[in-house]
Order: C-alpha cells, then sequence, then structure tokens
C-alpha cells in the first residue's frame, strides 16, 4: 500500500472520532462526563472495558514481547482477562453498588470514605504522576503506526495522537468515549481477525515459524520477572484496581451489567492475547534484524500483508491505541478535577467548574504525556512503570476496604507509604528485574500487606460500617441511581 493513500484513510479515520465525540458530548454535564449518567447496558460495558484495554501495550507491546520472547508473550494481555474476571465477579459489582448508594464519581471518593482526605491526596498524586506514562505508551504505538506508514517523527506522532484523543474525550468524557469506544472495537477485531492469518502465512506457514523459533514456542518460557507467565504479578492485579476502569465500571446502569461486560472483556483479552504473540513470532521470522522491537507490528501489517487488509490491520492498531489513550485521559481528568482540585484547592467549586478542570485537565495531560513518550521511547518500559505503581498503590487499599471489617485512615496510609518506596528500592537496586519471581511490583504490593496487616492489629478501631452493609442487589431503585449520578 502507498504510504499517502494509508495516511489518508488514518487522518479520516481520525476525524470521525473526533465528529462522533463531539456530537455526543455537546450537552454532556458532569454526571454524563464522569458516569455516562450510569446508562451503559452489558453490551456499551464490555466495548468500553476492551478497546480501553487493547491499547498500545496489548498491540504493540505484546507483539514485541512475541518478536522477543515468542508465545509467551500471550501472558501479557492473558494476565489482563484473568484480572478482569476477578474485577467482574467480586469487585466491580461491590464498587459499583458503593458508587451507587454514595453518589461516588471516582475511585478517590471511595477512597476518601474509607481512608481519610490524605489517603485521597496521596493516592490521586502518585496515580496522576504513574498514568502520564501509560498515557506516554499509547502515543508511542500511535507514533509507530504513523512513522511506519507516513514517516513521521517520534516527536509529531505522538502530538497526532494526543490531539485526535483529546478532542473527543473533552467534549463528552465517558459519554463520548464509550460510543466512539464501539466503533473503535469493531474495527479493532476485524483488523486483528484478519491480519493474523495472513501474517502467519507471510511467514511460510506455522512449521518454518516453530523451526526458527526452537523454545519460543513454548507459553510457559520466560527469560526475567517481566515475562511469560510472571507477567500475571504485574498486570492481574492492576486489571482489578485500575481507576479507570472502575470509574467505567460506575458508569453501568446495574450490577448485573458490570459482572456481564467486564466477564465478556476478560474472555475476549485471554482470546485476543493469542494474535499479538503469533504476529511477532511471525514478524521474527521475516524481520529478524529490526532496530526496535516496538517497530514488529506495524511493519509487518505494512510491508508483509496485502494492501488492503494491511490497511485494515493498521487502522486497527491505531484505533487501539487512542482507544486506550482516551481511557488514560479519563483517569487524569477525574483525578485531578475532583481528587485534587475539589479535594484540596476549592473545595466549594460547582460541578460546572469541576467539569470545565477535568477538561483542562485532559489537555494538560495530553501535552505532558508527549513529554514523558519522549523521555522513555518504548511502549513496554513505559506500561511497566505504570501497571507498578498502579498496582503497588491501590490493589492492598482497595481490596482491604471489601474484605476488612474496621479498616481505616492509619491502614490505609501505612500501606502506600511502605509499599511505594519498597517498590522504588527495589526497582532501584535490582536495575528493574527483581530477585528472582519477585518483581518490584510483586515486592510492593506485599510489604503493603504486610503494613495494612500490621497497622490494622494495633490501630484503634473506627466506628464506620463495614461495605458489606451495602445493598447486595443487582437493581438498586431508580431514583438512587438519578441521585448518585449528580
Amino acid at each position: 500500500m502507498t504510504g499517502s493513500f494509508a495516511l489518508l484513510v488514518l487522518l479520516a479515520y481520525s476525524t470521525l472520532f473526533v465528529a462522533l465525540g463531539l456530537w455526543i458530548g455537546r450537552r454532556a454535564q458532569a454526571g454524563e462526563f464522569f458516569v455516562a449518567g450510569r446508562s451503559l447496558g452489558p453490551g456499551l460495558v464490555f466495548s468500553t472495558f476492551l478497546a480501553a484495554n487493547i491499547g498500545a501495550s496489548s498491540t504493540v507491546g505484546a507483539t514485541s514481547l512475541g518478536y522477543s520472547e515468542g508465545v509467551s508473550a500471550w501472558w501479557w494481555n492473558g494476565s489482563a482477562g484473568l484480572g478482569s474476571l476477578v474485577l467482574a465477579f467480586w469487585v466491580g459489582p461491590r464498587m459499583w453498588r458503593e458508587a451507587v448508594t454514595h453518589g461516588d464519581l471516582t475511585v478517590g471518593d471511595f477512597l476518601e470514605r474509607r481512608y481519610g482526605r490524605a489517603m485521597r491526596g496521596l493516592v490521586a498524586s502518585l496515580i496522576w504522576l504513574g498514568t502520564l506514562t501509560i498515557l506516554a505508551a499509547q502515543l508511542l504505538g500511535v507514533a509507530a503506526v504513523l512513522n511506519v506508514v507516513g514517516g513521521f517523527s517520534l516527536l509529531a506522532g505522538c502530538a497526532i495522537g494526543a490531539f485526535v484523543t483529546v478532542s473527543y474525550f473533552a467534549a463528552g468524557g465517558l459519554l463520548s468515549s464509550a460510543w466512539v469506544n464501539l466503533v473503535q472495537l469493531i474495527v479493532i477485531l476485524a483488523g486483528f481477525a484478519v491480519a493474523v492469518p495472513f501474517a502467519l502465512h507471510a511467514a511460510g506457514g506455522w512449521d518454518p515459524i516453530t523451526a526458527m523459533s526452537g523454545s519460543r514456542t513454548d507459553v510457559w518460557a520466560s527469560t526475567g520477572p517481566g515475562s511469560g507467565w510472571r507477567l500475571i504479578f504485574l498486570l492481574g492485579p492492576a486489571f482489578i484496581v485500575s481507576p479507570g476502569l472502575l470509574q467505567k465500571a460506575y458508569g453501568a446502569r446495574d450490577a448485573r451489567a458490570v459482572r456481564h461486560g467486564v466477564a465478556w472483556n476478560g474472555v475476549a483479552l485471554m482470546l485476543f492475547a493469542c494474535a499479538p504473540a503469533a504476529i511477532g513470532l511471525a514478524a521474527h521470522t521475516l524481520y529478524p534484524g529490526l532496530a526496535k522491537p516496538d517497530l514488529a507490528l506495524p511493519t509487518i501489517l505494512a510491508g508483509a500483508l496485502p494492501p488492503a487488509v494491511g490497511m485494515i490491520a493498521l487502522a486497527a492498531v491505531f484505533s487501539a491505541e487512542v482507544s486506550s489513550a482516551d481511557a488514560v485521559l479519563f483517569m487524569l481528568a477525574t483525578s485531578a478535577s475532583r481528587d485534587l482540585y475539589r479535594g484540596f484547592v476549592r473545595p466549594a467549586a460547582s460541578e460546572e467548574e469541576v467539569l470545565r478542570v477535568a477538561r483542562i485537565a485532559a489537555v494538560v495531560g495530553s501535552i505532558c504525556g508527549v513529554g514523558v513518550a519522549m523521555a522513555y521511547g518504548s511502549v513496554r518500559a513505559a506500561v511497566a512503570v505504570f501497571y507498578a505503581i498502579l498496582t503497588v498503590t491501590l490493589f492492598v487499599p482497595i481490596l482491604g476496604a471489601l474484605i476488612v471489617r474496621g479498616a481505616g485512615r492509619v491502614e490505609g496510609l501505612a500501606s502506600v507509604l511502605t509499599g511505594v518506596p519498597v517498590l522504588a528500592a527495589v526497582q532501584y537496586l535490582s536495575r528493574g528485574q527483581g530477585y528472582g519471581v519477585l518483581s518490584p511490583a510483586l515486592a510492593g504490593v506485599l510489604a503493603s500487606a504486610a503494613a495494612f496487616a500490621a497497622a490494622h492489629a494495633f490501630a484503634p478501631r473506627p466506628t464506620a460500617p463495614p461495605l458489606d452493609s451495602t445493598p447486595s442487589t443487582d437493581k438498586i431503585p431508580e431514583e438512587k441511581v438519578r441521585k448518585g449520578a449528580k
């Protein structure tokens, strides 16, 4: 395919995203921006979750891992799918009921109620900084596609990706994203469905790939704590407690929509996990000397597939990066506006003012994301930092609030203030490699859990009721839903 034609198609495709998002979000109020009016059924929950979860790390990053490591790259998306099932059948419905009962719009609302205002500010600050790295990863994925298709520099590609994403997200937040994600998901699934067989055929079939790859075709093989089955310790927990995903679940119309939509997303992720691993092996067979593994996916799609198939597949990759970028902007905007601005700068701010700050935060966050992308230059490197910070900061506090009766401020602060320094120390001392199965993220989570347990053993018991007292029915009365969305 010619680069100019492919570039025109991607630009037209981007224009469709922006136009659809602006039209849907033209009159969005705070309830629609933050939780889509709590109106999403199982289908939209499924599509907005899966489109957000299949991003730069799931496509460009997982394919680069397949290029370097082989079939064990399945665990990148497979671990996310396993974590999604835990979210679907346990954490998600309970968090949704909490959100509706108390009118929560962000995970910060939940954390403040359970652990106090200081915990909200601490977590929001850490997540905001960490989230910039995952946004950078999505922009790097867009840049990789635009580099292969149109010869764009890294900076130009990241800037184009940021502009497209922030244009439609800032208009309507979750409401715009949910419907744009549906369009993106159709293209993503269709593109990868046709790309895999054509990529394998271009490489000569599975037998030549196996002959060249040897042990790289073993799904259990791994060369370190950041690859193979060990990825479950990094990615599984992150997909249970990610604020961006939990706040998407807040937009569901009932707990059943959360369970069904998120569960099918988990199953789809585990099936999808086969695609990047297979394409990565095929790319290694065809292009064994690539300077950067991140170029494996766009290179094979643009150079080894028939033009029409390659164009569909490149559009799918572009969709994947942009759809995940809007989920990241969602985290940045809600955290900055509600958790930091209203929580600490201007507690009396009106909903209109908070909405305006959220949109400004999305723009500022996208600009910062471009800068961080320039610093990292690698999708997998940027993603690993984000997931480690996210997991260590939130996994123990959120699960502790759901499991441990009477857990409060002391336990929450102890878990974060212990886990994050341990994460940083192990990351620095081991140069990111960890010690055997003890990755930096796992070390941080274990330290966080130990601090939480120790604090709970000695801390005074608060009088707040446990979360088990929240309603257990799937349906909350409609007037309660409307109240919670305000």
